[in-house]
């Protein structure tokens, strides 16, 4: 479903653009910017920077909530941010830990973001913004996705195959219970697309619906439940962050597990329901990773790693969903 964003411009009373000032604690900010964080020192430098960039007609605060980190990005971000969370890292869920920071927020508008998302622009934040501040039914936007320039030919390739990377700005309703539970699981899952890598949240919104507790998905989760509710979500390419992982296949299929058996119990999606269709889909794996790594000159340890992932991604999708399928105990890594 689609729709047209409206934009407005972020400008001063006189009209010109301004750079914002974080750290004012003088009045109410309109914006808080979350900021989960775990031993992000290695990217978290460029996208404060940008933050401290933002031309805006509007106060923001940024408030940073870390799982125990030990490479010192605890006092990076203790001067640059107006509110510093501690928790241990086992405490860390996707859910009640990003609930815990919002508590705290003091703008009409939440923005999500994630320690290695770096905002491509200093308009990023007016225009992720822009459509909540003119439109009052809608709950939420999200932000599009670009890779890195030094990001592998893989993941650049499903990153642009992604709904978070398309160039097409789309409005997401859904109409009635009744007509979501009779899309197909994949179409529902696409019409709750919704993602935490960088969105913004109306918080009067979330506190009808607070994120819930889980291992992975709460962003895909929450926008089911206030779609259901009658609000409207959208999706603004014009707003864009520089975010992909180059990980290994063995966070790859555990992730991907934990994802899958998620997808499941949230949307009844199962997209390798046999071993069958999962041998074809590591075949057909192995010819796009191929073809990805002769675009790159692959060298030996890119290889070995495409060929792992051509397994890790298919096989986490099987045994994620079979796990809810059979109901067995739910396998999570720490590193999830």
């Amino acid at each position: 479903m689609g729709g047209q964003v409206r934009r407005t411009p972020a400008t001063t009373n006189g009209g010109e653009p301004r750079v914002n000032s974080v750290g004012s604690e003088t009045s109410a900010p309109l914006v808080s910017v979350v900021l989960p964080t775990r031993n992000g020192a290695a990217t978290l430098p460029d996208l404060l920077d940008m933050l401290q960039r933002q031309r805006t007609d509007f106060s923001f605060e940024v408030i940073a909530i870390d799982s125990g980190s030990t490479d010192g990005t605890v006092d990076l971000l203790r001067p640059r941010v107006n509110r510093l969370i501690g928790i241990a890292a086992d405490a860390f869920d996707h859910g009640l830990t990003r609930n815990a920071a919002i508590e705290q927020a003091r703008g009409k508008f939440v923005v999500m973001l994630v320690q290695d998302a770096v905002p491509a622009s200093e308009d990023w934040l007016a225009l992720l913004t822009a459509p909540l501040r003119t439109d009052g039914t809608l709950a939420g936007t999200y932000a599009r996705q670009r890779p890195r320039p030094d990001t592998s030919a893989i993941t650049r390739y499903y990153l642009n195959r992604s709904l978070a990377a398309s160039d097409a700005a789309r409005v997401e309703i859904i109409t009635s219970r009744e007509a979501f539970e009779a899309l197909d699981p994949m179409a529902r899952l696409r019409a709750c697309t919704f993602d935490n890598v960088c969105s913004c949240l109306r918080k009067s919104v979330w506190e009808r619906h607070p994120f819930k507790a889980t291992p992975i998905g709460e962003d895909v989760e929450w926008a089911r439940d206030v779609l259901l509710d009658g609000a409207r979500l959208a999706y603004l390419p014009e707003a864009v962050v520089i975010h992909a992982h180059d990980r290994s296949a063995r966070y790859e299929f555990a992730r991907t597990r934990t994802l899958h058996r998620r997808l499941y119990e949230l949307f009844g999606l199962r997209t390798i329901p046999n071993l069958t269709a999962l041998a074809r889909a590591v075949a057909s794996s192995l010819r796009l990773h191929w073809r990805c790594g002769r675009t790159e000159a692959w060298s030996t340890q890119g290889m070995v790693r495409g060929v792992a992932l051509a397994v890790a991604w298919p096989a986490g999708q099987y045994l994620g969903a079979l796990s809810a399928v059979r109901g067995w105990k739910p396998a999570r890594s720490r590193t999830v």
